[in-house]
């Protein structure tokens, strides 16, 4: 009956996936955000990405030692509930932009919303399954393989989205502030890295309780 329990919480799946198979979720994850950033800077008039090569689903391209093999490899075996990782951040010249503004908004978001995308493209597979009846016995492997997706996806599209330098969502901020209080804002980014470690409890339990809504959400009618 462990088939019937993975759609009530966010974190379920996580307890069911072999761990090197999560390993491959969350880094397709991580790149396909990465990409997306690419993307989007290239459709707002940056070609940066392009000619370096970073628009390209090939792993090799994004791989960053510590925060697409260390890290998650570390968060995976230890017994915590947090799965995380980032790839080589993707090389953007606002100044390229058509609108440097609307550029950088579109860019900043554009990483979480692929996210969100791929979060609710796994969903529907994991509702087709259950309409085909191939979600348990040996269907709940892959079941459970496209929830851990839905979770993992729903983690990375919230956590880039906190307002602290570095993550996506503080140049979100920043180019939705006046210049000045902009400036500001931005004079904040050397000690971002410090701020968000100091305030990865909150950040954490605000992720898991607004992730947990979307991902209920997703699977909303299907047996619990």
């Amino acid at each position: 009956m462990a088939e019937l329990y993975i759609y009530r919480n966010l974190f379920l799946p996580l307890n069911v996936v072999p761990w090197p198979l999560l390993l491959v979720v969350l880094f397709f994850s991580i790149v396909i955000h990465e990409v997306a950033h690419g993307a989007m800077a290239l459709k707002c008039g940056d070609d940066t990405a392009l000619h370096m090569g970073r628009i390209t689903l090939n792993p090799a391209a994004h791989i960053d030692p510590v925060g697409t093999i260390l890290v998650p490899v570390l968060l995976v075996i230890l017994p915590t509930r947090f799965v995380f990782g980032w790839a080589k951040p993707v090389p953007v010249n606002p100044y390229n932009f058509y609108d440097i503004r609307k550029g950088t908004i579109l860019v900043g978001i554009s990483g979480a919303a692929s996210n969100f995308a791929l979060a609710f493209i796994l969903a529907l597979f994991v509702r087709i399954l259950n309409i085909a009846g191939a979600a348990s016995g040996a269907g709940f492997t892959v079941v459970s393989l496209l929830a851990a997706g839905v979770t993992v996806n729903i983690i990375l599209g919230l956590f880039n989205l906190v307002p602290i330098p570095p993550l996506d969502g503080s140049r979100v901020v920043s180019a939705l502030l006046p210049y000045e209080a902009a400036q500001r804002y931005e004079s904040v980014g050397p000690y971002g890295l410090l701020i968000l470690f100091l305030l990865l409890g909150v950040v954490w339990q605000f992720i898991a309780a607004i992730g947990n809504i979307f991902y209920r959400l997703l699977f909303i009618g299907l047996p619990l």
